[in-house]
């Protein structure tokens, strides 16, 4: 069982305005984003944090998420890290139970986290199969779960799911990853129907071939390959997904639930 924390201040209050505005006080929602140690998750951690949230940055390396939380405090916003598992479902059972110890809710919750193990259908291990939809799918129930029900009591909540294209078109050697966000996005569309009348909402947003560490991996002939197929001709940045990320946790997104956001250059229309 992996799990380690390293915490950082939390204030209740985010005052927002300059000298030429009258400023306002606006209540600092707590946010929790899994694979937030490089890429998409960092990139909404980092956000969410500008916005003056305090954020939870989940990864299994206890040096990734605790190097983007150290440099969140660095820079004046507020985090903590929590180095997990994601699929460990008692690991992730008890840290919940202790974030709300310590926070009683989790307002904001974006379930990122995800993994591929690709090869075509029979090449495919179970333990291949397994991995992916432990980590891609049944951790994002897991996290739901066990934070959901403050939410539903406080009658404010934000779940955003990281889904892809994957999910909604199929590819051949990535039966496990299309199945696993496929998945998500049914959980997303159901459990947006049971916490409506709560004011809790759930949306799924689904990149299409974005700039990570993981497309860096990929030959050049590979990238061109991407980059021919998608209708404005480049890959995505993770600014992207953060951008709808944030919009979808905000208080403007409170009448949205339910939805799949496409961000992918035009390739799903």
């Amino acid at each position: 069982m992996l799990l380690t924390v390293n915490i950082g201040l939390a204030p209740n209050l985010v005052i927002v305005g300059n000298s030429a505005h009258m400023s306002e006080t606006t209540e600092k929602r707590i946010a929790l984003v899994t694979g937030a140690g490089r890429g998409i998750g960092k990139s909404i951690a980092e956000l969410l944090a500008s916005k003056g949230h305090h954020v939870i940055c989940i990864s299994r390396s206890a040096g990734s998420c605790g190097a983007v939380a150290d440099a969140i405090n660095a820079g004046g916003g507020s985090a903590e890290s929590l180095a997990l598992d994601v699929a460990d479902k008692a690991a992730v059972k008890e840290a919940c139970e202790a974030l709300l110890e310590k926070h009683a809710t989790i307002d904001i919750l974006v379930n990122n986290a995800g993994i591929t193990r690709d090869g075509l259908l029979f090449r495919m291990s179970d333990d291949d199969w397994d991995a992916v939809i432990d980590t891609n799918l049944s951790s994002c129930f897991s996290f739901i779960k066990h934070l959901a029900r403050p939410m539903t009591r406080k009658r404010w909540g934000r779940i955003i799911n990281m889904a892809s294209v994957i999910g909604l078109t199929g590819n051949a050697g990535q039966a496990n990853y299309a199945a696993a966000k496929a998945g998500m996005i049914g959980l997303t569309k159901s459990l947006a129907k049971e916490f409506a009348a709560r004011n809790v909402t759930v949306n799924a947003v689904a990149p299409g071939f974005i700039a990570t560490d993981m497309t860096a991996e990929l030959n050049e002939n590979q990238q061109e390959a991407i980059v021919g197929i998608i209708p404005m001709k480049r890959m995505g940045e993770s600014a992207d997904i953060a951008a709808i990320t944030a919009f979808l946790a905000s208080e403007e997104a409170g009448y949205i639930t339910g939805q799949v956001f496409t961000v992918d250059g035009g390739m799903v229309m």
